[in-house]
């Protein structure tokens, strides 16, 4: 009886020692398995005859739930078939006007809208990829997108009819078809499309038109600051999209939520992550052109929404709307997504109730990411053996100052050990490939680090300074090189230092970001050099980088130097700057901030700081 008895204690107490001792086993060892089963499935994909496509899946979804909604939009709700019937439409429609065929590319230049999707799905089923212009740049920005990717048409918005006229005489010059999605067009080399598309068969076009199109195929081109320069136009494969579509059920969404998609959709979290992890589980999307806090709620409410994501700024500014009893009345169950910081993380489940919040990371260009399944605040995911293994990264030491990675005296990086900051590296292998960036072998090569731990060993270079815990817990820490990240967009310095050279009066410009207390992100600053003789002119710099730059790229801070400090390598000095920031009572140089309501350059004063640091400010 005695030994019956101890062995009872044993089976009720090794359980206990076990959980306390491997606090994460069970959920690491879920994750796991999830991991293996979404990969199953990407296989089973990727070996299909022919190739099988998210296009592919969504066809089938069509099938399968014909009359399901697919997309809520401004009172609208349209289903699969109605997406199905509408793309057709729009696929035959390029096909005769534009005379589209497989391997083309088409530029996007458009909202969160309906028909940004329809356009999607018909340039697919004409196996044509899509280039996703952000809707907020002009001029040299849009010519520079557009020109990168090679398209042979693009098709805007009629809010930005505008944008794309000043830029029509070279669009012209590069023979590009220019479409403007309305009944007609006045303007000549801008046809009209919707005319076009409602006079259009939505029969199915035939699985031949993209006959030739494979794993390997080229999707869709986005967009990103990088490191330097302006935008790039990031590859994004039919492999990486596949990949992308099965986010959300590694996150836990099942096949009846309904996912409140609000972000940008010609960006990787919202078109990737959003929309196409929800084609990959069948879901309905409520779609919006874009983020309201004061509308959020009372969306979700309406159409009873399960799902939500966001980036870090969002949950800040949800938690900045003056609270209401009705807080927490909502059938949100999980969010996802990544910025989040870790007080705006509390204080967001405090005030909204029971929300499971997973935190990922990863590049729009990347080869790899982390998943936050546990729930630990703060985290961006786990290092666990078998996903290291599988997909090899590590952190390195990285000299902020010499801006590049520490190396020994064989030439070798530093792994740093657990509990430092490093660069965040993973290497580039057959099954986490890195394609780079359209027609720019040169930046795509800067994010190849070579040499990392052996001689001739490839790794992709992040940008990202992460860390990981004596608990295996994942954290980000900051962005290196050139970019910061602010309202949820990266600001290429070099760009905003371009733009601003424009102005007569600026000899010299440094750009950087500089922290805010309690913002997300960095805010733009810029260190500039007055030409001899000259005088700031205030007036003329605000109206410059309104014209020329999206609102989040405008430094909204100039600070005026007789000298812009450099490395012995002739680059610019940033680190310093920074962390001096742009408080009157530390920065001796002269200060102004970029004042909206009086429409220029206002100096800046202690008391300005203070209003602006005690929220009284706008940012």
């Amino acid at each position: 009886m005695y030994t019956l008895f101890t062995f009872l204690a044993i089976l009720v107490i090794l359980p206990l020692i076990f959980n306390s001792t491997f606090p994460y086993f069970w959920r690491d060892f879920s994750y796991i398995l999830n991991f293996f089963r979404c990969g199953m499935r990407f296989r089973k994909y990727e070996k299909k005859k022919p190739f099988f496509s998210v296009l592919d899946y969504f066809l089938e979804m069509v099938q399968k739930q014909p009359h399901k909604p697919f997309i809520v939009f401004e009172n609208k709700t349209y289903s699969y078939l109605d997406a199905d019937k509408q793309s057709n439409k729009v696929a035959s429609a390029l096909q005769k006007h534009a005379g589209l065929k497989e391997g083309d590319t088409v530029a996007m230049f458009l909202g969160n809208e309906p028909d940004f999707i329809w356009i999607w799905l018909g340039l697919a089923k004409l196996g044509c990829a899509a280039a996703l212009l952000n809707y907020n740049i002009r001029s040299k920005s849009l010519l520079h997108c557009f020109s990168c990717c090679g398209a042979q048409a693009l098709i805007a918005a009629p809010e930005l009819k505008g944008a794309v006229e000043d830029v029509l005489a070279s669009l012209q010059e590069q023979n590009v078809s220019v479409f403007i999605m309305s009944e007609e067009s006045t303007t000549p080399g801008i046809e009209s499309l919707n005319d076009k598309i409602h006079q259009a068969s939505d029969q199915p076009l035939p699985q031949s038109l993209r006959s030739n199109v494979t794993i390997k195929s080229t999707a869709v081109y986005i967009y990103t600051s990088g490191t330097t320069g302006l935008p790039k136009a990031a590859v994004i494969t039919q492999e990486r999209v596949w990949a992308s579509s099965l986010f959300q059920e590694m996150c836990g969404v099942n096949s009846e939520d309904v996912f409140y998609l609000n972000l940008p959709l010609y960006h990787s979290a919202g078109f990737l992550m959003g929309l196409t992890g929800a084609i990959g589980k069948g879901i309905t999307v409520v779609l919006r052109r874009k983020f309201s806090a004061s509308q959020f709620w009372d969306d979700c409410r309406k159409h009873n929404v399960t799902v939500i994501q966001y980036i870090g700024e969002v949950l800040r500014y949800l938690c900045n709307v003056p609270k209401k009893d009705s807080d927490r009345d909502h059938k949100v169950r999980l969010a996802f997504g990544n910025g989040a910081r870790a007080d705006i993380w509390k204080e967001f489940l405090k005030r909204f109730g029971d929300i499971r919040i997973s935190e990922c990371y990863g590049a729009t260009e990347g080869n790899l990411g982390f998943v936050n399944y546990v729930g630990k605040v703060g985290a961006i995911g786990r290092e666990i053996f078998l996903h290291k293994k599988l997909f090899p990264y590590a952190l390195i030491q990285y000299d902020t100052e010499r801006e590049e990675p520490v190396r020994d005296s064989r030439g070798l990086c530093v792994p740093v050990p657990k509990g430092e900051t490093g660069l965040f590296v993973t290497k580039i292998t057959k099954v986490a490939p890195f394609i780079g960036y359209a027609r720019n072998p040169q930046q795509t090569d800067k994010k190849k680090l070579r040499d990392v731990f052996e001689k001739g060993d490839l790794y992709f270079n992040s940008g990202d300074l992460l860390m990981v815990d004596h608990d295996n817990f994942v954290y980000f820490q900051d962005r290196i090189g050139d970019t910061f990240r602010w309202k949820g967009e990266n600001v290429a310095t070099t760009e905003v230092s371009d733009t601003l050279l424009m102005v007569d009066c600026i000899e010299e410009a440094n750009v950087y970001g500089v922290a805010v207390p309690d913002h997300d992100g960095r805010i733009g600053m810029a260190a500039v050099k007055l030409g001899e003789a000259k005088q700031l002119e205030c007036d003329k710099i605000y109206n410059h980088v309104v014209t020329y730059l999206p609102s989040y790229a405008r430094p909204r801070f100039l600070r005026i130097q007789s000298s812009l400090e450099v490395t012995g390598t002739f680059k610019q000095m940033k680190v310093k700057l920074a962390e001096e920031g742009f408080n009157p009572a530390v920065v001796q140089d002269p200060l102004y901030f970029l004042d909206e309501n009086e429409k220029t350059y206002v100096p800046m004063t202690q008391e300005m700081y203070n209003a602006i640091i005690s929220k009284h400010v706008r940012l």
